[in-house]
Order: structure tokens, then sequence, then C-alpha cells
């Protein structure tokens, strides 16, 4: 019954879903990029500035349904990196688990982003993937 209620809701809900990923994926990219409640500055050209510029461009193509399929491949294959070089740190034991390693952002970005890649822009997007 509820499957009835809420599917003629899915493309609203996975708009909602693209839309806020997406801005919130470009605000950690501004966050980096302009220093926006930085407890650090980031160097300009260094990995985590050139992770900003993904970031915020990939956050407002998703947002926008701009070249979703390739832009939330590229945030999802960043996050993956993310992950595993910032996070896990190819650590054994308990390091590989995100509850320990503080990676769960980080996982949430890489596995959503894949999603959004696999499905594209959906009905309310900017331009069409083909």
């Amino acid at each position: 019954m509820l499957s009835r209620i809420l599917k003629p809701h899915t493309d609203t809900a996975y708009f909602v879903l693209r839309v806020v990923f997406g801005l919130l994926f470009a605000f950690h990219g501004a966050q980096k990029l302009f220093g926006w409640y930085m407890p650090y500055p980031i160097e300009v050209g260094s990995q985590a500035w050139i992770g900003g510029v993904i970031e915020l461009v990939t956050g407002l193509a998703v947002a926008a349904g701009f070249l979703t399929t390739w832009a939330a491949f590229l945030a999802s294959g960043t996050m993956a990196v993310a992950y595993i070089q910032f996070h896990w740190k190819l650590q054994g034991g308990s390091m590989l688990l995100p509850v320990v390693n503080e990676g769960e952002p980080a996982l949430l970005y890489a596995f959503v982003f894949l999603f959004i890649a696999c499905r594209g822009g959906g009905k309310w997007s900017a331009w069409q993937d083909g």
C-alpha cells in the first residue's frame, strides 16, 4: 500500500535528492576554495584545493542537472579516493570501518553520486545526458 502512495512521487523525490546532494557537495567545495568556516587555509593548487574545485563544479552541475552522469561519476570517484586516501588510509583492522575513520560522509557521497550517475539527470534537468 505504501508503495502505491509513494510511487507517483518517485521523480520528485529523485529531483530533491539530486539537488540537495549537489548543493551540499558544492558547499564543501566553496568552503575549501573560499575558506568559509575552515580551521586552516587550503593552499591553491594543492590536492585539497583541486578537490574543492571538483566538488564545487560537479556539485552545481548535479544540482542543476547539467551533464549529470559525467558530473556525478566524477564526484563519486573523487569521494572514493577521499575515503581511501584520507579516511581509511589503507590501514588494517578497525580503521576500515567508517564509524572509526570518520569517513561516513565520503562514502555516502561516493555511493549516492554513483547512483545519480547511473540514473542520469532525471525529469527536471538542465541538460539530458545522452
